[in-house]
């Protein structure tokens, strides 16, 4: 009986540790370094329908920190170029004369988190996809431009609703950088256990109505004095653009915007992650 206990010990230890080995060599996906691509839109005071048919150029990347198979932590940047025009608000005849139009170069910093729905595990073929959701907070920079006779020209610094003339002392210029809370989801694919494949859309709230330049009312021509030459100076020109398609609209105190809604964009991409693998005990989780 000694010598069975004994024998039934050592076997016990044996199994032990050779599973114990073979767990320590167990492949486990710490983390993932992403890039996307694909596109971005713009929902304000000139698109005030939501449409998305004016999606331009978004890229991103960014490091993700797994801490189990359900739930990650993503650090990223992100580039989105976004713009819109009054040309295409047709079916509202006060936008298409109103006839403004921006354009911006979004830089943005975001803190997410990730949770799957389903376990995911790169290179195990039953986990190998998953949707997820995302969201989170980030800072952006945004500075809108926009055309006049073939010339690119930035906005804030013209004051187009008269922020820093004393006409309007209460209108101060709106800052460059915004803050985001940014929300979405997507779905994930493992094609190894080295490389995923993803398509994700995050949407973006923010607490700024100047993405486009566009929040309040028309003010007083007054507010922009003329060039030295005697000619309307840029802010003018593009304070109030109605002229170029018909009668002037901007009669001072008339509405220009909608300050009590504030301006949103989106992205929709397609994401390539590298994961970052260590050797230890994985977990079920």
């Amino acid at each position: 009986m000694k010598k069975l206990f004994l024998a039934a010990v050592l076997l016990f230890f044996v199994v032990f540790a050779g599973n114990h080995i073979s767990a320590q060599n167990a492949v486990v996906q710490e983390g993932e370094f992403g890039i996307g691509l694909g596109a971005g839109h713009y929902f304000g005071d000139l698109n005030t329908k939501a449409k998305l048919n004016r999606a331009k150029l978004a890229a991103s990347a960014f490091f993700r920190k797994n801490f189990g198979n359900y739930i990650a932590a993503r650090v990223g940047v992100s580039f989105a170029q976004l713009g819109y025009s009054d040309i295409y608000n047709s079916h509202n005849k006060y936008m298409s004369s109103r006839n403004l139009s921006f354009n911006s170069k979004v830089w943005e910093l975001t803190l997410q988190g990730d949770f799957n729905f389903f376990r995911f595990m790169p290179g195990e073929p039953q986990y190998n996809f998953t949707p997820y959701i995302t969201f989170g907070a980030g800072v952006f920079s945004y500075d809108p431009y926009a055309y006049l006779r073939g010339e690119k020209v930035f906005l804030r610094p013209l004051g187009t609703e008269g922020q820093g003339s004393s006409l309007y002392p209460d209108r101060k210029q709106y800052s460059s950088m915004g803050i985001c809370i940014p929300f979405g989801g997507g779905i994930k694919y493992s094609l190894n256990e080295r490389v995923n494949i993803a398509f994700e859309v995050l949407h973006r709230f923010t607490n700024t109505d100047y993405l486009d330049d566009v929040s309040k009312t028309y003010v007083d021509p007054a507010a922009f004095p003329a060039n030295p030459d005697g000619s309307q100076s840029n802010a003018a020109l593009l304070s109030d653009r109605s002229y170029e398609v018909g009668t002037p609209i901007g009669i001072p105190g008339r509405q220009r915007g909608n300050s009590k809604q504030k301006d949103q964009f989106v992205t929709a991409m397609f994401h390539v992650t590298f994961n970052l693998q260590s050797y230890k005990c994985p977990t079920a989780n």
